[in-house]
């Protein structure tokens, strides 16, 4: 009788046993969904992101469900539910960051300032080339001036020149004058007024056919009239072309020589097309002469010339000087040395931070903690330092990203496209029809 009565304290012992302990595991269980609907109640409500996927820091088309490491063996970064939505800006671990090599220059304003090298061409005053012709048909009996680059003086002789014509014109003269002479005590003013006319008219022949007053006068004197026209020169210059030699037939109008005086000349610089901006008419320029190194000559630029050469590309800059020793020779190349007049407190940026696509330029702004926006800008003037003026897209003091810009236009550019892709993906597809509005 004690044995059983052992046996059945024994057994509710054991019993009692498991129902503590099963109250106490289905206490806990309900403590963890409890705890649980109260952490997820307190993310929900304190705004934690949520992983969307995970993805490769080098490899933006590389994604993951999980974390872990990519291909290339790095760590998987997250993104988070609502990030994507930001088709502006892109987001980079740090890590990444450093080993792109991204650096960062801010955006400040300064003077821009260019120093313009140019090579120049020497050429003649186009004001000071003259054409010698004669204007009566002939032959040239004797040429004075018979080289290319020969000095010649104003009222210097240059050829003579025979002419039936001109010899006719004298005998013209001569008896008009004749006439004149015996009719100057006439009673009949209608007979002297005709003769003084008539002298007239050939005086003014012979002066049309450059005929000087002196030779003229000559003429008046002697009686005799000349079998050769001595032409000469109106300017003062050098023979830059001569096409005239003795014993040959020359007609009315045509030209015989080419004068042209280089007491002054002009210099042509040539001008890329984005050194334009920093040149302007009235600056001042120094030109040296490749056999005179150290020697610069001061001038200034007169007028720029508003056609672009199409063989070079370059505009050309002139700049006027004088020439009294004939030192500067046509056709000579010299150094031309512009400063450009500087830009005052202009905001600008390195040039290395402007992305060029051909349809507009782009830079990176670093918002920080590995954020990045791509802007829009519109730039103007470069500078010899490589800093570029910007007009618009930017603020002073903003951050701007000077190296690693193409691998940020590549995230960029892929974001875009990813985010395009899955809204296309989670949006609902709309019904093929009527009918299916009632399936």
């Amino acid at each position: 009788m004690e044995t059983h009565s052992s046996k059945k304290f024994w057994l509710a012992l054991i019993c009692l046993v498991i129902a503590v302990g099963l109250g106490y595991w289905l206490g806990a269980l309900n403590k963890g969904k409890s705890a649980a609907t109260s952490s997820g109640q307190t993310s929900a409500a304190s705004g934690e992101r949520k992983v969307k996927y995970w993805k490769s820091p080098m490899d933006a088309t590389y994604m993951r469900d999980a974390p872990g490491k990519d291909y290339m063996g790095h760590d998987m970064v997250p993104v988070y539910e609502g990030e994507a939505a930001d088709s502006t800006g892109i987001a980079i671990d740090p890590v990444t960051i450093q080993n792109m090599g991204v650096r960062t220059a801010t955006v400040s304003r300064r003077d821009l300032m260019r120093t313009i090298r140019a090579v120049g061409l020497i050429t003649y005053d186009e004001q000071n080339r003259y054409s010698i012709n004669s204007k009566i048909e002939g032959w040239i009996e004797r040429l004075y001036v018979n080289q290319t680059g020969q000095l010649v003086k104003k009222g210097q002789p240059l050829m003579e020149i025979y002419s039936p014509e001109l010899v006719a014109a004298q005998q013209e003269y001569l008896l008009a004058l004749e006439s004149s002479k015996r009719l100057s005590n006439s009673s009949l003013p209608s007979a002297l007024e005709g003769s003084r006319r008539l002298l007239e008219a050939a005086r003014t022949r012979l002066a049309y056919w450059d005929i000087s007053d002196a030779q003229i006068h000559e003429l008046e004197q002697t009686g005799q009239v000349r079998k050769l026209m001595t032409l000469y020169s109106p300017y003062s210059g050098v023979v830059t072309l001569k096409q005239a030699n003795e014993g040959m037939r020359v007609m009315g109008g045509e030209q015989l020589l080419q004068i042209s005086d280089i007491s002054k000349i002009w210099i042509n610089a040539e001008i890329y097309e984005y050194e334009l901006p920093w040149v302007q008419p009235g600056q001042p320029a120094e030109v040296e002469i490749p056999f005179e190194p150290g020697k610069p000559l001061a001038g200034k630029i007169a007028y720029i010339y508003p056609y672009v050469q199409n063989e070079t590309r370059t505009v050309k800059a002139r700049i006027e000087f004088s020439n009294p020793g004939l030192t500067l020779k046509p056709e000579m190349y010299v150094n031309v040395l512009i400063q450009g007049r500087p830009v005052k407190g202009a905001l600008a940026i390195p040039g290395d931070a402007v992305l060029n696509s051909g349809k507009g330029r782009t830079v990176f702004v670093a918002l920080g903690e590995g954020r990045f926006d791509p802007r829009s800008v519109q730039t103007g003037i470069s500078d010899e330092q490589g800093y570029v003026e910007v007009i618009s897209g930017l603020r002073e003091g903003e951050k701007v990203v000077t190296s690693a810009q193409f691998m940020l236009d590549s995230e960029s550019n892929l974001r875009e496209a990813m985010q395009k892709m899955m809204e296309a993906q989670s949006a609902p597809a709309a019904p093929k029809d009527n009918e299916d509005l009632f399936k």
